[in-house]
Order: C-alpha cells, then sequence, then structure tokens
C-alpha cells in the first residue's frame, strides 16, 4: 500500500485542543458541583459512589497516559524533540519523575492537554515547524478523552438518572449533569472518529452535516442503553451491580479472544481491555480487524435483547402508582429511540458518510467496521522522529477495515528499524 503523508497542524486543530480544556475543567467543575450538593443534603452514599466513578476514571486516564508516555520515550530521536522544539510533554529524562508525580496527583491529563496547547501556538509561530508532533499529541488526547467520557460520563449518568428515578423527583444540578453526560459521550465518539479519518489522506473530509448525523446516531444508541440500565437499577439495585460485573467480565474475554494489540506491554493491554469492556456495556467499540460488520451485527442483537429484558424487568417490579405518568411513555420510547438510531446509522453510510477514492486498479475488498472505505498507512516523510501515531494507526485500520494485517505489520517493522 502507498504511504501518505498525515495531515498538517491546522487551526482547528488548535481550537479544538483549547475547547477540550474547557469542557474537561468544566466537565470536573460540575463533577464537583454534584459532589458537594450530594454532601450538603446528607446524601453520603451518593456523593461516595460518584467521588469512588471520578476516582476511577481518574486513575485509568492517568495510567493510559503514563503507559503511552513510556512508550513513547523509545521512540527513535524522541528525546531530541525538546532541543528541537517540538515536545513539552516531559521528554527529557530528568523530568520523568516529575511526570510521574504530576499523574499520581490526577494531573496527566489536564498537562497533556496544556502541552498540546502550547505545541499549538509554537507550530503557528514557527510557520508549521513541530506540526507532526502536535497532530500526534491531538491523537492521543481524542483517545483519552473519549476513556475518561465512558469511564465517567456513563455510570454517572446513570447514577443521576437512578436517583431521579428513585425519588420521583430532580433538581437543577441533576439535570444539567444528565444532559451534560449525555452530551459528551455522543460528541466524544464523533471527536474520536474524526481523529481517525486523518489516518486517511485520501479520503474527503467529513463535513458539519455529515458530523450532525453521526452525533445523532451515537446519541440515539447510548441513550436508550442508559435509561434502560437506570430504570433496571431503580427496581433491583443490588442485581445492576452483578449484571454489570458478569457482562462486562464476558466482554474482557471477549476482547482477549480477538487478540487486542493496543498497547506496547502485557499490563497495558489488558488495562485496554478492561475498559473496552466497559466501553461496550454502553456502545459498539471496534477493536480488532476481521468479520467486524458480523461482530457489530451481534453486539446490536445481543444489546436490544438485554435492553428488552431491562425494561421488561423494570415493568413488572415498578411502583405503579409513582410511574404512572412516564412509565408507558418510556417502554415505547426507548425501543423505538434505539431503533431510531440504528436507522440513522445505516442513512448514515448510505447518504452522508465520506467516500474514499481510489483508481479502481488500487482498490482493496474491505469490510467495513464502522465505515466502507479500504484502509491507507500513514507515514510522515522527512519528519525529525517517528511522528506516526501506531496505536491510533492500529484502531484506525480496525474501525475501516479487516484486510490490512500485512501493512500494518510492514510498518511496525519500518517504525522499529
Amino acid at each position: 500500500m502507498e504511504c501518505a503523508n498525515i495531515s498538517k497542524y491546522s487551526w482547528l486543530d488548535l481550537a479544538f485542543t483549547v475547547i477540550g480544556v474547557c469542557t474537561y475543567l468544566f466537565d470536573v467543575g460540575s463533577d464537583l458541583w454534584v459532589a458537594k450538593e450530594f454532601y450538603v443534603h446528607g446524601e453520603f452514599i451518593w456523593f461516595g459512589v460518584l467521588v469512588g466513578f471520578m476516582l476511577v476514571s481518574s486513575v485509568t486516564v492517568q495510567l493510559f497516559s503514563w503507559f503511552w508516555l513510556q512508550y513513547d520515550r523509545k521512540l527513535e530521536n524522541f528525546e531530541c524533540q525538546e532541543s528541537a522544539g517540538n515536545a513539552v510533554l516531559f521528554s527529557g529524562a530528568k523530568r520523568v519523575t516529575f511526570s510521574l508525580l504530576l499523574h499520581v496527583f490526577q494531573l496527566g491529563l489536564f498537562i497533556r492537554h496544556i502541552s498540546a496547547i502550547c505545541q499549538g501556538f509554537r507550530v503557528w509561530c514557527h510557520g508549521g515547524e513541530g506540526s507532526e508532533y502536535a497532530v500526534y499529541q491531538t491523537h492521543d488526547l481524542s483517545m483519552l478523552r473519549l476513556i475518561e467520557t465512558f469511564c465517567e460520563s456513563a455510570p454517572q449518568l446513570t447514577l443521576m438518572m437512578y436517583i431521579m428515578l428513585r425519588n420521583n423527583h430532580a433538581r437543577i444540578v441533576q439535570c444539567v449533569s444528565v444532559v451534560a453526560s449525555t452530551t459528551s459521550m455522543a460528541w466524544m465518539v464523533v471527536d474520536y472518529h474524526q481523529s481517525l479519518r486523518s489516518f486517511l489522506p485520501d479520503k474527503d473530509k467529513q463535513g458539519c452535516l455529515s458530523s450532525v448525523v453521526y452525533f445523532f446516531w451515537n446519541l440515539f444508541l447510548i441513550a436508550p442503553r442508559v435509561v434502560a440500565v437506570a430504570l433496571f437499577a431503580s427496581v433491583l439495585p443490588c442485581f445492576i451491580a452483578v449484571h454489570f460485573l458478569l457482562l462486562w467480565s464476558v466482554f474482557v474475554l471477549w476482547a482477549w479472544r480477538q487478540g487486542t494489540d493496543f498497547m506496547d506491554s502485557p499490563p497495558g493491554e489488558w488495562l485496554y481491555r478492561a475498559t473496552i469492556g466497559l466501553i461496550w456495556y454502553f456502545s459498539w467499540f471496534n477493536v480488532s480487524e476481521g468479520h467486524t460488520r458480523d461482530r457489530g451485527f451481534i453486539y446490536h442483537i445481543f444489546m436490544m435483547a438485554d435492553t428488552s429484558i431491562f425494561l421488561t424487568t423494570w415493568w413488572m417490579y415498578r411502583d405503579v402508582e409513582a410511574t404512572q405518568s412516564y412509565a408507558v411513555s418510556l417502554i415505547i420510547a426507548i425501543p423505538l429511540c434505539y431503533i431510531l438510531g440504528l436507522m440513522i446509522k445505516v442513512l448514515y453510510y448510505c447518504c452522508f458518510h465520506p467516500k474514499l477514492w481510489r483508481p479502481p486498479d488500487l482498490r482493496v475488498a474491505a469490510d467495513a467496521s464502522d465505515g466502507l472505505e479500504p484502509f491507507s498507512i500513514v507515514k510522515t516523510v522527512g519528519a525529525s522522529f517517528q511522528s506516526i501515531n501506531n496505536r491510533m494507526c492500529k484502531h484506525a485500520a480496525n474501525f475501516y477495515v479487516t484486510n490490512t494485517s500485512r501493512a500494518l505489520k510492514t510498518h511496525e517493522c519500518e517504525a522499529r528499524m
């Protein structure tokens, strides 16, 4: 396969990075606001659960960030980026200990955002110098934000809806949290998808309308799942924990059986598989090549069956008097919303998905996972270090096609030479 140059760092990338810092701070602030409300109202159990979600999510993201930092330090000429003015994320050996302390104090993701912003401004001040590394950082941030979203926003959203259903009352702070978390999950999937598409340099760009349709497709698939989980938890709170642990274990084993190779070390890979298990509890996320469309079909069928069990159980055990005003509406709207999400997904790929053009003799038969175009390995030419982000490169291969292992292995061998 032909190698192409990676997309250059643009003002839009810098703007999204700045917005990412703002949303990150807003997310942390809103979480602390909700936690404070629970504490002030004497709801110490919910306060503890919410803080627990925040800590687990933060620790998970910091571990990914630290693993990646250690992997990147092994890249050829990576240490030279500090003297070349292309790196600001602790590339010097003397900064490793300081970097570790920052991750221990849960500041790794925040520092990565600040690092990416500084690198972005440096690119613009030096006429594009260091653009490859800025793009490299942006790709990592996209993945880290996605992990944080599903590790924190999804459980937190379920908790907020559970409390609202349990009390049959909603405070303003809870409504804000529900809307922010739901929107955040759907948008992070869109942001991640756009980041992956940068590894397809001969693609058409994903326009605003295409992104909006992609956003609503994910919104209508994720929201019904979260609501169904919250409804089930409102009538059988103890069983939801058992259900999650059992299903999460199955998903982790499924990820292992698919032979994922996203991380560069066994501990990191198992952390990745555990995180994928959590994401799969709420949304589909392709992690390996081969029969991806079949796996996606099986997943959605299973999710519809599992959600139907949740709704049936809730209908049987609900408080009829307390839920009379909205029970029928929910039991009808949730399945229809999920089906609508699947229909929007089909519509997206039929009408709005950016198509990849290639001459007929260069086309490769591909089985798309969440796309229809073949994959093209991206390699930066003439960069001062190996600026291709192999982690996201692997995900792009898994996300778009099945028949990429040979090209990917060839690329990885070249990267190590």
